[in-house]
C-alpha cells in the first residue's frame, strides 16, 4: 500500500505542478478528490484490509489526502494570481499618454447648450422642471389655452395637423405643459417647460421645428411687477451682463391678459446677430398674465389665483447670445458649423463658475 501511494503521489504532485489553468488544475482535483477519484476510491479499499493494515494505510492515505488538497490550494493561489496579473496588464491604461486634442472631439450643439444655461437659471430661480408629448391633443394644445375652434389664432399658429386623427396636432407651444401642470398639481405652481414645438415657417428667424422654454407661476398674489422683474433678472443673468435693454409692448394672445411681447436691444454688425443696446431691436418672446378662462380650464378659481406665462425660442437666444446669423444653419449638418459655434462635451454650464465661462475657449 505504501509503495501504491508513493507512486500515486508522485504522479499528482506533478500533475498539479504542471497544471497551466485553473480549469486544468480542477480536472487533477476532481480525478484525484472527486467522489470518483484516485484517493477517494484507495479510502474506500481500506474496509478490505486487516485492522493493523487499515490503520497504517488510512494513516498513510489522510496524510497523502491533505498533502493533495494543500498542493493545489497552492497552486490555485498561484494560477489565479498569474491570471489577474495578465487580465491587469491587458486592461492596463497608461495615464501618461497625452490628452487627444480637442480639435477631434464632438461637439454639443448651441441649442442643448442654451437649453442647460437656461434651466440652470430658471434652476436657481426656484422653478421647476417640466415636460409633456410633443403630438398633443387639441384640447391642450389650443381649447385650454382660450383658443376655440373658430379663434383665428388657429390659423396664426400654421398648425401640423396629423393625418387621420380627429384631434392630434404637433404642438405649436409647450403651454399644452402648462395646461397639464394645473389640471395636476395645486398652486403655488413655479415651472418651466422646455422642448421642441412645430410650426409651418421657414426663414431666417423661423424654422418648421424650433426650441421652446415656457414658464408658469400660479399664486394667490402673483402680479405683472413680479413677471418684469424675473425676465430682466433671467436676461442679465442668461446674457451675462448687466447692459440689457428690454422693452414690453402691448401685444394680444388669448391665453394672456394683458399680453406683451418683449424685445431685447440687439446689433447685425460684421454679420454677427448679438446683443446690444441702443442699436436696435429684436422681438425675443411672449408674456404676460394667466388669462382667468385659461384658469377656470384647468379647474382653479380666478378669484383666487393669478399667475403670469411666458414663452421664448432657444433657438434664438443662441443666435443672440453666440452671434449666429441665419437660424436655418441649426439644421444644415454641417460639421464645419457645429465645431465653430458648439461646445465641448466637459464645457457644463453652471451658475458659480460663468454660464458661458468655457464657450470662450470651445472653438
Amino acid at each position: 500500500m505504501e509503495q501504491k501511494i508513493n507512486k500515486m503521489r508522485e504522479e499528482i504532485l506533478n500533475a498539479i505542478q504542471t497544471a497551466d489553468t485553473l480549469v486544468e488544475l480542477d480536472e487533477v482535483r476532481v480525478k484525484t478528490l472527486g467522489k470518483s477519484g484516485s484517493i477517494t476510491a484507495q479510502m474506500k479499499e481500506l474496509g478490505s484490509l486487516s485492522v493493523e493494515e487499515r490503520k497504517s494505510a488510512g494513516q498513510l492515505l489522510n496524510v497523502f489526502k491533505t498533502e493533495v488538497a494543500t498542493a493545489i490550494e497552492t497552486k490555485k493561489a498561484e494560477l489565479e494570481e498569474k491570471e489577474l496579473n495578465e487580465r491587469l496588464k491587458s486592461e492596463m491604461v497608461d495615464v501618461t499618454l497625452p490628452v487627444r486634442p480637442q480639435v477631434n472631439m464632438g461637439r454639443i450643439h448651441p441649442v442643448a447648450q442654451v437649453m442647460e444655461e437656461m434651466l440652470s437659471i430658471f434652476a436657481q430661480m426656484g422653478f421647476d422642471l417640466a415636460e409633456g408629448p410633443d403630438i398633443e391633443d387639441d384640447f391642450h394644445n389650443f381649447e385650454a389655452l382660450n383658443i376655440p375652434p373658430s379663434h383665428p389664432a388657429r390659423q396664426m399658429q400654421a398648425t401640423f395637423f396629423m393625418e387621420n386623427t380627429v384631434d392630434k396636432v404637433l404642438r405649436t407651444q409647450t403651454s399644452g405643459v402648462q395646461i397639464r401642470t394645473m389640471e395636476n398639481k395645486k398652486p403655488p405652481i413655479k415651472i418651466v417647460a422646455p422642448g421642441r414645438t412645430y410650426r409651418r415657417d421657414y426663414d431666417m428667424t423661423h424654422t418648421p421645428m424650433f426650441h421652446q422654454i415656457e414658464g408658469l407661476v400660479i399664486d394667490t398674489e402673483t402680479n405683472l411687477a413680479h413677471l418684469k422683474t424675473t425676465l430682466v433678472e433671467f436676461m442679465k443673468l442668461f446674457f451675462e451682463t448687466d447692459d440689457v435693454s428690454l422693452r414690453f409692448r402691448p401685444s394680444y394672445f388669448p391665453f394672456t391678459e394683458p399680453s406683451y411681447e418683449a424685445d431685447v436691444g440687439c446689433s447685425r454688425e460684421n454679420g454677427e446677430f448679438k446683443i446690444k443696446s441702443g442699436a436696435g431691436w429684436c422681438e425675443l418672446l411672449g408674456c404676460g398674465m394667466v388669462h382667468p378662462n385659461v384658469l377656470k380650464n384647468c379647474g382653479l378659481d380666478p378669484d383666487v389665483y393669478q399667475g403670469f406665462a411666458f414663452g421664448c425660442g432657444i433657438d434664438r437666444f443662441a443666435m443672440l447670445k453666440y452671434g449666429i446669423p441665419d437660424l436655418r444653419s441649426f439644421f444644415d449638418a454641417d460639421m464645419r458649423w457645429i465645431k465653430h459655434y458648439g461646445f465641448l462635451p466637459l464645457d457644463i454650464p453652471t451658475n458659480t463658475s460663468g454660464l458661458s465661462l468655457n464657450g470662450g475657449l470651445k472653438r
